[in-house]
């Protein structure tokens, strides 16, 4: 089904843990080249039995000159780019609304916009060339979530509002680059078993599940699909703009 990734040179942000390294262990069985980013400084032990050409690059995504030198230091280990994975991101730590200060903002939006907004941004050429090149389109794919449209738990409303800023621009980018021949989409998770839940009590964890119409919370390798789905042109090359839930049926009020 996915044959056309074979050999398309793919850059994974945040993809050491979680979702993100289970997206890249999928790439790489599917023949793509893949970049895997982090900001540690060693790779993570799995790639090493990863099939195929991968590689690890080291970058700090939330200032815009680390997302300049991961795009430069990608393309000139692979030539170019055909789809880009915006998956850095995360909490940043949980502040209600009265103990937000500039400090927790900027954590925040860097984290989570920032180094979407401007890895896209220095990915934008090469994308245009893989689409010249190759007659197929480029994809850019970022990682939203359920939050995003539900507003977060207690604490965690920069956080949700970071990603529906991320939504949204992806609308925008729609408009701005179509006639590039580049698509861009969003796979919105809901609950899954990361390290993103990691501190929530047992009672609370209970409770995000039984809010699950199938019960539990899904898993890294359940979410991955879904990037390879609408990062192939042969599948999904008339999708673009979209929003795709993977939460096994939570529905966001």
């Amino acid at each position: 089904m996915f044959s056309d990734l074979t050999n398309k040179r793919v850059l994974i942000t945040g993809s050491t843990a979680g979702i993100g390294l289970a997206t890249a262990a999928l790439f790489a069985q599917h023949g793509a080249r893949v970049g895997i980013n982090g900001m540690r400084s060693e790779p993570p032990a799995e790639i090493a039995a990863f099939p195929g050409e991968c590689a690890f690059f080291s970058a700090d995504l939330s200032r815009s000159t680390g997302c300049e030198a991961l795009v430069e230091a990608f393309v000139a280990r692979f030539g170019g780019i055909d789809i880009l994975i915006n998956n850095a991101g995360g909490l940043g730590g949980r502040n209600g609304l009265e103990a937000i200060d500039d400090e927790f903002f900027d954590r925040v939006m860097d984290l989570n916009c920032r180094s979407a907004l401007m890895v896209t941004k220095f990915a934008i050429p090469h994308l245009r060339a893989s689409a010249r090149e190759s007659g197929a389109t480029a994809s850019v794919i970022s990682t939203g979530s359920i939050a995003a449209r539900e507003g977060g738990g207690i604490g965690a409303g920069l956080y949700a509002s970071a990603k529906a800023w991320l939504h949204n621009i992806h609308r925008n980018w729609v408009k701005e680059f179509t006639q590039d021949n580049i698509r861009f989409n969003i796979v919105s998770p809901g609950s899954i078993d990361t390290a993103f839940h990691q501190g929530k009590s047992e009672e609370v964890l209970c409770k995000m599940c039984a809010s699950i119409p199938m019960g539990r919370f899904g898993r890294s390798e359940e979410v991955a699909p879904t990037y390879l789905f609408l990062a192939s042109h042969n599948c999904s090359g008339y999708i673009t703009g979209q929003i795709i839930d993977v939460n096994g049926g939570q529905i966001a009020p």
